[in-house]
């Protein structure tokens, strides 16, 4: 063997014999998919992360009332601790209150914020699998919706808050999702504010995509990798929002789930809107910072599997409702997300 051939194969071995062994939690149950909810309907109110307002709260009992649906109140929901809703064992009582009543047929948080992680370890995934039930919301919620599918299988739903704005689109896709289900459902974005480039769809890399949807809020799913309810990416399709997080922040997550495995042998990514997202150097000290969307091309693209840009969910008033856990396929070319299956019975 020529010495520098031989040098080359000693330095190829010595690379891929110091990579990380990832590994990752597995999905420990069987899929379970929720009833699909009705118009009377009772859908329980709850917290599991930031406070809120009594204002808020009429605001959202307003808006579930006008989907059609009776309300009831988690007893700890107005309750605060610091920034949370009431302690970390609270949050996790009040949905332990809501799966174990059977009078609930449905779940919607009031807001994010922070706090969800934290109730993880305290919630009671036995009693949460022996009452599968729709649970809905978005950003903070991203770690309620992957701590539960991966400790029972149980389907959950990012969408709007139960505070969110409750418009034509988003009011569509809600009821189109998780009362009307349909064997294929197609996806196709809102048309936003066209003189915002952060609303603007684009393509990072062509191709097709299929596999099961999960993913969430960046800083949440960048969050949970080390812990057990991390969830295998291998053939997932992984769907990404953000809001408020500068470039270098976005880019720095993204190297640590693309350093952590996160999308090895993944299918695709799906990302939503990032909101509030551009550079503030005055406030970071950043200077000649890359743009969001030079941040997702550097990132991204390398990967070599299919990435949209610009799909409607995230901090944004026209919202997709997204199942976590079912079969779906992304085609970057059209600028669809295509949903395989019903994601409620």
């Amino acid at each position: 063997m020529k010495r520098r051939n031989f040098i080359n194969t000693i330095t190829t071995a010595a690379a891929i014999a110091a990579l990380p062994n990832f590994s990752f939690p597995s999905e420990k149950s069987k899929i379970i998919k929720p009833k699909k909810l009705k118009s009377g309907d009772t859908i329980g109110l709850v917290s599991p992360g930031g406070f809120i307002t009594e204002q808020q709260l009429e605001e959202s009992k307003t808006n579930m009332t006008a989907l059609g649906f009776s309300v009831v109140v988690a007893k700890n929901i107005l309750n605060r601790f610091g920034y949370f809703a009431g302690t970390d064992k609270d949050r996790a009582e009040d949905l332990h209150e809501m799966f174990g009543n059977k009078k609930v047929d449905g779940i919607v948080c009031v807001r994010g914020g922070y706090g969800c992680a934290r109730t993880l370890d305290f919630l009671d995934f036995d009693l949460i699998k022996r009452n599968p039930k729709v649970l809905i919301g978005y950003s903070d919620i991203t770690a309620l919706l992957y701590g539960i599918y991966s400790q029972t299988g149980l389907i959950g739903f990012h969408g709007p808050v139960a505070t969110s704005t409750f418009n034509e689109f988003s009011v569509n896709n809600f009821k189109n999702v998780l009362m009307k289900p349909q064997l294929k459902m197609s996806l196709h974005s809102a048309s936003e504010d066209a003189a915002k480039n952060e609303y603007k769809p684009y393509v990072i890399r062509s191709g097709k995509a299929k596999g099961k949807l999960i993913g969430g809020n960046l800083s949440i799913v960048a969050s949970l990798i080390g812990t057990k309810y991390d969830i295998e990416p291998k053939g997932k399709i992984i769907f990404l929002e953000e809001v408020g997080e500068e470039p270098y922040r976005v880019d720095r997550m993204l190297t640590q789930m693309i350093q952590a495995g996160k999308f090895k042998n993944a299918s695709g990514i799906a990302l939503g809107v990032f909101t509030k997202c551009e550079s503030k150097p005055d406030q970071s000290g950043i200077a000649n910072s890359f743009s969001l969307s030079e941040v997702l091309l550097d990132r991204l693209f390398q990967l070599k599997i299919p990435v949209l840009y610009g799909l409607s969910f995230g901090h944004i008033v026209n919202k997709f409702t997204l199942p976590f856990g079912i079969n779906a396929e992304l085609d970057v070319d059209n600028q669809e997300l295509m949903l395989l299956e019903e994601a409620v019975v």
